[in-house]
């Protein structure tokens, strides 16, 4: 998720404002001419289009962690957002599998039909693509596939989630089905909007290998990090 907080001075426009499971979702545009657009959930802002780096940095991360022995990964990606990530997995020739978790209606629709098409259509065209609507939290616990690669992307940091029930994903027990859910040599990558040491903890302590902190500059001042760690092969 982008965090590049808008200035009041700017003019906001609303372009969709739908009620769904998990409260109010708003889709606005912020500037004048194309604009910004931005996502807003039950008060909060969540991610906008203003970058992207750290979003795309996610899955570049995590194919970069596999070997390159590995041919087809399947990746998950949790969270489809304003769609970079997706976007540039789909640029990429080396994943197989590509399926995206979105538990909000409203954000697919934007994405198939709406303003965000513009940055997703050609992945969605994308025979490799997938897009599950359903709870991430929920999916991973339930699904039986299992993935080379998981790019977590629903909060804006394991320090910082949109709904209480998120901060299940972090957890031991959450970590532990992120694990079932990774290949043996898998990779767990997890945006977060800024570094949390308490969580590069929790990986270790769930077992993961190589767990490193990738920094990535933001216009608006404090980095932007990727969380990556590795499953034993």
């Amino acid at each position: 998720m982008s965090t590049s907080f808008p200035s009041e001075a700017q003019q906001i426009v609303t372009l969709d404002r739908r009620e769904g499971p998990y409260g109010e979702v708003v889709l606005r545009r912020r500037g004048t001419g194309p604009g910004v657009l931005e996502i807003i959930e039950n008060g909060c802002f969540l991610m906008d289009t203003s970058d992207g780096r750290s979003e795309r940095r996610l899955v570049e991360a995590a194919l970069a962690a596999l070997p390159s022995s590995v041919e087809g990964p399947e990746v998950l990606i949790g969270g489809l957002g304003v769609g970079f990530s997706l976007a540039r997995a789909a640029e990429e020739a080396r994943w197989g599998r590509i399926t995206v978790v979105e538990r909000e209606r409203a954000v697919i629709d934007w994405h198939r039909s709406g303003p965000l098409a513009g940055i997703s259509s050609a992945a969605l065209a994308d025979p490799r693509v997938r897009i599950v609507e359903a709870d991430l939290v929920r999916h991973i616990r339930t699904t039986g596939e299992r993935y080379a690669a998981l790019c977590l992307d629903i909060d804006n940091g394991p320090d910082w989630t949109v709904t209480d029930d998120n901060g299940n994903l972090y957890s031991p027990a959450g970590l532990r089905a992120c694990r079932e859910r990774l290949r043996p040599g898998g990779v767990l990558a997890v945006w977060s909007a800024q570094p949390s040491p308490e969580f590069e903890k929790a990986l270790r302590n769930a077992g993961f290998a190589g767990v490193t902190t990738e920094e990535i500059s933001v216009a608006r001042g404090v980095p932007d990090v990727v969380h990556l760690g590795l499953l034993a092969a």
